[in-house]
């Protein structure tokens, strides 16, 4: 393969390349002769003395820099949708490119705390070294088309809506929430409340994104899973994974800069937890996957504290507990229901490895460990009268669904396990804030 400018893509990669290029030199120069001084003010400000017109100058390059940023994004989304490697590499350059600006935008504000300096530091380097593989890149991988590309953007938007994963996101979210609730004793702001959501939403939707990557063949096994988006065929490839990449990068920045350092490091451990530990490795290794894999959906609790309070207590590490525990009784009772899709596929989950009998008495041992770990908060004194009540009652219907699968088994009854072990998560968290409230 050679490289060329042959292609309208490569040609205005490499104007932007020329354009960041120069807006880092004035930046630079800007900083050394202080210039930034005499011209106050943002998006664009006034001079007060001649070197203030560099400030501007820098200023322009920035807008002159971002609107082709947003062309070669639009032009890589509609002309090299199926180029696995050009495409992603442009989105997390583009999501870089931006993701830098609005760190040195909140530095400001925030007077420069070190973390968001190193960031900073750190996002510039990954750009120079994106943007510089993408000039190399497309030139040798982009094509100019001539098809007319027109696409139907509701049923996009409710594909990528798919591959977000909304539902199990929502459920998140809910933990996510409690656990913000719980460590600040009381509803925390407003503005508090939307980052860490926010920051949450984008974390939980870009690793189910990735996940649909890395499954997208297993998925066309299955056929709970055969019509998601990407093993459908729908959308790309190279489209689910630079979703996913976005999503992820984004989420970062945005707990780093509106909520706190420590929450922003829980959540991208959980994005690597899921995405590379359970979904490249664990999933198909071995018959624990789902036990070891709830580390990841047992995160979202812990950022929430983090965000609440900068540090991790007891109560943090119990809520993670609470989830890590509920997750294998409730998937174990999913895989009895998709067991045949799961043995077709391939993927060693327990009904298909140690069959359904042994797998219905560890639902029911696990449910009963579950129910242990909820009543640790009191024991602790770290939850009241409201929390025990309602962990007593909600875990009294669940380890009724929970004998019910061990001793009459089939299908109906672990189905009903799984959706009354949706509800009781969902129920027992929201205990929790009430109770955290109340307290």
């Amino acid at each position: 393969m050679k490289y060329s400018l042959r292609s309208s893509f490569s040609r205005l990669v490499l104007v932007l390349f020329l354009i960041v290029l120069a807006l880092t030199i004035v930046g630079r120069i800007v900083t050394v002769t202080g210039a930034w001084a005499y011209c106050l003010g943002w998006p664009i400000c006034v001079p007060t003395y001649s070197l203030g017109y560099l400030k501007l100058a820098h200023l322009a390059l920035v807008g002159v820099a971002s609107a082709v940023m947003v062309l070669v994004l639009r032009k890589a989304w509609r002309e090299q949708r199926d180029q696995n490697l050009l495409l992603p590499l442009t989105t997390v350059t583009g999501v870089l490119f931006f993701g830098q600006a609005f760190i040195g935008a909140i530095e400001v504000t925030r007077a420069y705390p070190l973390h968001l300096v190193i960031l900073h530091g750190m996002t510039a380097i990954a750009l120079w070294i994106s943007l510089g593989a993408l000039v190399f890149t497309s030139g040798i991988l982009a094509k100019d088309t001539t098809e007319v590309i027109i696409f139907n953007h509701r049923q996009r938007a409710k594909d990528f809506l798919i591959l977000s994963k909304p539902i199990i996101v929502a459920l998140l979210l809910v933990t996510t929430y409690s656990g913000l609730v719980a460590g600040s004793k009381a509803m925390p702001s407003a503005s508090l409340t939307f980052w860490t959501l926010l920051g949450g939403t984008l974390a939980a939707a870009g690793s189910s994104a990735l996940n649909q990557y890395i499954d997208r063949e297993l998925d066309k096994n299955m056929q709970r899973t055969a019509k998601r988006p990407l093993a459908d065929g729908r959308l790309t490839a190279a489209e689910g994974l630079s979703y996913g990449l976005a999503l992820s990068l984004i989420s970062y920045y945005v707990m780093a800069g509106y909520v706190n350092l420590l929450a922003a490091l829980l959540s991208l451990a959980g994005i690597f937890y899921y995405v590379i530990f359970y979904s490249v490795w664990l999933k198909k290794a071995t018959v624990q996957n789902i036990v070891i894999g709830g580390g990841a959906g047992a995160i979202p609790p812990m950022v929430g504290w983090a965000a609440a309070t900068g540090h991790l207590g007891l109560a943090a590490w119990i809520l993670f507990a609470i989830v890590f525990m509920w997750t294998p009784p409730h998937f174990w009772a999913l895989a009895i229901v998709r067991m045949k899709d799961y043995e077709k596929a391939g993927v060693p989950m327990m009904p298909v490895v140690h069959g359904e009998e042994k797998t219905r008495r560890h639902i029911l041992v696990y449910t009963i460990e579950l129910i242990a770990v909820t009543l640790l908060l009191p024991i602790f004194n770290l939850a009241g009268t409201i929390y025990l009540v309602s962990a007593l009652v909600l875990g009294g219907f669940l380890l009724y669904a929970a004998w019910r699968v061990f001793k009459v088994g089939g299908n109906k009854v672990a189905w009903t396990m799984y959706r009354w072990s949706s509800m009781y998560l969902a129920f027992i968290f929201l205990a929790i804030m009430i109770d955290a409230v109340v307290m």
